[in-house]
């Protein structure tokens, strides 16, 4: 689930939709406005095989337990890199 395996394709893989959240996050962001964003994205970038809402909040929180992104005044954003 976590990491692509025999029933997970890569491009749906938490990791993967956690990167592509995070790549999102130039700025801060409403949850709405990064969900929004990634599906733009998902379809721009030719990533056929759709991912639910629930699939992207599973992301969002494996990115949080990761401390890679954080939920300031109700806007997502990405912590610096040398975030402690």
């Amino acid at each position: 689930m976590i990491t692509p395996t025999k029933g997970i394709a890569p491009d749906r893989a938490l990791l993967a939709v956690g990167a592509q959240i995070a790549m999102q996050l130039d700025q801060p962001l409403t949850v709405s406005q990064a969900w929004s964003r990634v599906r733009t994205w998902r379809g721009e970038n030719n990533h056929p095989a759709p991912i639910s809402f629930g699939w992207f909040a599973l992301a969002l929180d494996m990115l949080f337990s990761l401390g890679l992104v954080d939920l300031h005044h109700d806007l997502l954003v990405r912590r610096p890199a040398d975030a402690a």
